[in-house]
């Protein structure tokens, strides 16, 4: 008896692990079929005039010793800072970009005397004032006057990158309704779309010669045009 008694425990066992089994097996979800679907990057560009103007200015000044140096310098500089006020120039908008003072050396790395030099970077947000504020930075500074580069930008361009962005998306939805004309589908609804702006590329630096002669003319400029680029990758299913 003990022993048909092990049978019926074990026989029930088993019938309990195979409905175990077969109880996982109809609740495992079904695994959905790959829909069918189209990849593209779309584009747009949006032209648009540049609205501020940024210089680089610099004054140097070499003597035989420091105080001489930094004090000529120092006087050049607030000349133009003098010249910019007198431009119209907003404080706010000239920054101070770097100061420096060093050793010059002869022979023998003797130091014969020292160069100090006081940078500023400087906003022209009134560009038809530009070219004689440029003016009037080189007059003020002299031959102690570096005009580094200057660029142009956009200052606010949120309308133009929201332009370029439509033309993006747009550009990509014919590329992938002509995609599912070609395969003989239809486009359906969109999965994902992934952006990456281009930017607006800034007007490369324009080196400016070193300043001669007592009074500057006004500098020739040109903003020209700037372009604000966008790229844009979607997914639509195909149907």
């Amino acid at each position: 008896m003990p022993i048909a008694g092990r049978r019926v425990v074990v026989a029930l066992a088993s019938m309990a692990t195979a409905a175990a089994v077969l109880t996982g097996c109809d609740s495992a979800p079904a695994v959905p079929a790959n829909p069918r679907q189209v990849t593209v990057v779309g584009s747009g560009d949006v032209k648009g005039v540049p609205d501020t103007l940024t210089a680089d200015v610099s004054v140097e000044a070499a003597a035989a010793d420091v105080t001489t140096a930094m004090n000529q310098a120092n006087d050049r500089q607030n000349a133009v800072l003098n010249a910019l006020n007198a431009s119209g120039v907003d404080s706010k908008d000239i920054s101070t970009t770097g100061v420096s003072l060093q050793p010059q050396y002869g022979d023998n790395s003797v130091i014969t005397g020292y160069r100090a030099s006081n940078s500023i970077q400087i906003k022209i947000r009134k560009l038809d004032t530009a070219s004689q504020v440029l003016a009037n930075i080189v007059s003020a500074g002299g031959d102690a006057t570096r005009i580094n580069s200057v660029s142009y930008s956009i200052e606010d361009d949120a309308k133009l990158v929201g332009d370029a962005r439509a033309r993006a998306f747009n550009d990509a939805k014919q590329r992938a309704q002509q995609y599912a004309d070609l395969s003989g589908l239809s486009l359906g609804k969109i999965i994902s779309i992934s952006e990456a702006p281009g930017g607006t590329p800034p007007t490369p630096p324009v080196p400016m010669p070193a300043p001669r002669g007592a009074m500057a003319s006004s500098v020739p400029l040109a903003p020209g045009q700037q372009t604000v680029s966008f790229s844009v990758t979607a997914v639509w299913e195909l149907s």
